[in-house]
């Protein structure tokens, strides 16, 4: 019997239609549109506007146009994974709500938190069932309605995330495409510098906690993007040795989009043109868990079956990593 490797068969997307320019964030804060730009590289972000729609409705669309797209029946699926760091709620894993509502009837389904690296962690999780035989289809979503733990006061975050989702389908492959290499890490020192205080069983909800706005996110950001930085930019480095990579071999870094300079110091640290670097931020800012799939949905057409594709994320904890994949199909 032919090695399974697990490799993604389809991919699909969503991004709520309200746009927040930065011209209109120069309205609510003390910043302005060269600012942010030359800082980021955002020009825009998507806000899901609906108060009674949380992320499981991202999460939903993004699901439906990959299965509308594939011609799947989702009652083929065996498993949802949903990355995200907004829920629905606590205690009801909002991937066993949208397994339902999308059909998969015969699946199980979780949710994964890794914060911005979630979506990177599911593909490992998502990769290693399929490994094993032991399932045949897996769908993958990484989806966050950021604006709901954003305060649109605070010019440190309110410039940086944005809302949306996207998904892809791991399936069996005996071609040796697909999943070959991770390199994942996480560092505990990462809790004090990203992070929502109030929430948890460490703080709960009071009266007190809300005035204080301790739940919304907090960030130090130059902390956050020196070890943002030097990690992405490490494990990339190190991903591409181990596999004995050149530089000539990548033909695609797929990087968590967080930040523009982010991107181009893990790009230079790994010695790929600026041409084989994909990168959407300035359409959608940091939408969390959803950046690496709304790469591979924008851009899904320029990918070739074998193509080598490095994909790096930084995120809250800290968590971070990298993952090396080979695409293994052309789209039609």
């Amino acid at each position: 019997m032919n090695t399974i490797t697990a490799a993604i068969t389809a991919v699909g997307a969503y991004v709520p239609d309200f746009v927040l320019s930065n011209q209109v964030l120069e309205t609510l804060v003390d910043t302005n549109d060269e600012w942010i730009t030359s800082r980021t590289g955002i020009k825009e972000r998507r806000m899901l506007k609906d108060d009674s729609k949380g992320t499981s409705y991202l999460a939903i669309k993004a699901a439906e146009d990959l299965i509308a797209k594939s011609n799947i029946d989702p009652a083929e699926i065996d498993l949802v994974l949903l990355g995200t760091t907004t829920p629905d709620m606590p205690v009801a894993a909002t991937a066993v709500y949208v397994a339902s509502q999308i059909g998969a009837v015969n699946a199980f389904a979780y949710d994964l938190q890794a914060a911005c690296s979630s979506f990177l962690f599911g593909m490992s999780t998502a990769s290693a069932y399929i490994e094993s035989g032991r399932y045949k289809k897996i769908l993958l979503i990484g989806a966050d309605k950021m604006s709901s733990i954003i305060d649109y006061t605070d010019r440190a975050t309110c410039i940086i995330f944005g809302d949306g989702a996207g998904a892809v389908l791991f399936e069996p492959n005996y071609e040796g495409l697909g999943f070959q290499n991770e390199i994942l890490r996480s560092d505990g020192i990462g809790r004090e510098f990203l992070k929502i205080d109030a929430g948890g069983s460490l703080l709960p909800a009071t009266h007190e906690t809300v005035d204080k706005k301790q739940h919304y996110v907090f960030q130090d950001g130059k902390t956050v993007f020196k070890y943002a930085v030097s990690g992405m930019a490490d494990v990339s480095e190190k991903i591409m040795q181990r596999n004995n990579l050149k530089q000539e071999d990548v033909n695609w870094l797929i990087a968590h989009q967080a930040n523009k300079r982010i991107i181009d110091a893990t790009a230079n640290r790994m010695g790929v043109d600026e041409s084989k670097v994909l990168v959407n931020i300035q359409k959608y800012g940091n939408t969390t868990s959803a950046t690496l799939p709304l790469l591979l949905n924008d851009f899904e057409k320029q990918f070739k079956k074998g193509d080598n594709l490095i994909f790096a994320a930084f995120g809250g904890g800290f968590t971070w990593g990298s993952i090396y994949m080979k695409w293994a199909y052309d789209k039609q």
